[in-house]
């Protein structure tokens, strides 16, 4: 009965830090949508115009999610990580919502 207990405050815990880290932290939708973070040729985020720490944390965040889901993508697949990233970057500058940011050859530009 105590394990049980203690399996269900370790779960409760566990989701109210995550429910309460998702509502004070930026959103990705969020970040895009004030202009703080674009989309990259090369499958990544990166700042726009932004060194604030909390945007900074937040690319982090979503690229290292990113590389780990390329690399399994390239494994399966049994090409490279870096034609995975290439074909993602495509896809995501493409998927930009218009008004969003996207690095082009001159820098970042609004779509």
């Amino acid at each position: 009965m105590f394990i049980v207990r203690l399996t269900i405050t370790a779960c409760a815990a566990i989701l109210w830090t995550a429910v309460t880290s998702s509502v004070l932290a930026l959103s990705l939708d969020e970040a895009k949508a004030k202009g703080l973070v674009g989309e990259k040729s090369t499958g990544y985020l990166g700042a726009v115009n932004s060194s604030n720490a909390e945007v900074q944390t937040l690319i982090e965040e979503v690229n290292q999610k990113r590389r780990q889901a390329y690399e399994d993508i390239a494994k399966r697949n049994r090409t490279s990580v870096q034609a995975v990233e290439t074909l993602a970057g495509e896809k995501a500058v493409q998927n930009t919502t218009p008004g969003n940011f996207i690095e082009g050859p001159g820098g970042w530009m609004k779509k």
